[in-house]
């Protein structure tokens, strides 16, 4: 049996569909299931086993006649027996159909004519466990699973080996970030730096690292102004990135593809949120999971105060 999941969106997407991934392996675990994903978000498979093979097509592109065709010939030469779409493009639900795949899942809407099953679309919960009840037209009825990733061993060794160049492999450690260059979602930098000086004074023997990536080297330039003794980590792909994550001791930051990884390997995470929806991004009823929701819809407008107590109420 062959699957195919059409999974528009980033990396953070990629993520929350893992779950649903899981389970369609778990009912279907002789089944190769490959994914056709949007180019700015292969590298979330690094970290996916359930995969067999990652197919890229830019859902956001202006996609003309000619790319829609060679979209068809892709499909049709593997022969799918089941596709599972959260596209609600017409023109996807209609490739599916004319490529005669037996089973085509997706989302009820005005074009769920060209699904041959859907399920209502339930926008107002969990990301995670919205794209999981697309399940429920196979009558897999079984709670949406955990979100979790699949660690390399070479990405823990170095995470391991990046501990020690830190010297925080014994102490333990705090990860900041934030991942955006202005706009809504940004924190400045000066409430940082009062986070940092509350975290220091009383936990002055916990390490601080700044996660760093393309998006954000100025906040972490900015951020580590005298300031030495806070650390900047690197990772070079998403797989070290959710093994530095992995060994934290708390993960603070922003909504982000690392805020994402923090829930899947179990790290105790404080996220803030700005214009995105913290109920939606975050699992229900988690103990390890906390989102702190700006009531201006602006991330620069939580108070340091509101943080640290979220922080310190353990």
């Amino acid at each position: 049996m062959r699957i195919i999941a059409l999974v528009p969106g980033g990396i953070s997407e990629q993520i929350l569909f893992f779950p649903t991934l899981e389970d369609l392996k778990k009912q279907y675990p002789k089944a190769a299931i490959d994914v056709m994903i949007e180019p700015r978000a292969k590298a979330a498979y690094r970290v996916c086993p359930y995969v067999n093979e990652v197919l890229v097509f830019d859902y956001r592109d202006r996609n003309g006649l000619a790319d829609y065709l060679n979209l068809l010939g892709i499909i049709r030469d593997r022969e799918y027996d089941m596709a599972l779409s959260l596209s609600q493009r017409w023109t996807i639900g209609l490739l599916l159909w004319l490529n005669g795949i037996p089973i085509r899942i997706g989302y009820k809407n005005n074009a769920s004519w060209f699904l041959s099953d859907s399920v209502p679309l339930k926008s107002e919960q969990y990301a995670a466990h919205k794209y999981h009840d697309l399940l429920q037209a196979l009558g897999i009825q079984s709670s949406c699973p955990e979100l979790k990733v699949t660690l390399p061993k070479e990405d823990i060794d170095w995470a391991e080996a990046e501990q020690k160049r830190l010297d925080i492999e014994e102490s333990g450690y705090i990860l900041l970030y934030d991942g955006f260059e202005g706009g809504d979602n940004t924190y400045p930098v000066a409430k940082w730096r009062k986070i940092v000086e509350d975290l220091q004074q009383k936990q002055p023997n916990l390490p601080i690292v700044l996660l760093r990536d393309s998006e954000n080297e100025r906040w972490v330039a900015t951020t580590i102004e005298d300031r030495p003794n806070l650390k900047v980590v690197s990772p070079p792909d998403l797989g070290k990135l959710a093994a530095i994550v992995a060994g934290a001791n708390l993960m603070l930051c922003t909504d982000s593809v690392p805020m994402h990884l923090s829930v899947a390997v179990g790290t105790y995470t404080i996220a803030l949120f700005g214009s995105t929806d913290a109920t939606k991004l975050l699992p229900p009823n988690s103990e390890r999971s906390i989102g702190i929701q700006s009531p201006t819809k602006k991330v620069a407008d939580i108070e340091p105060e509101t943080i640290l107590q979220q922080i310190w109420r353990g």
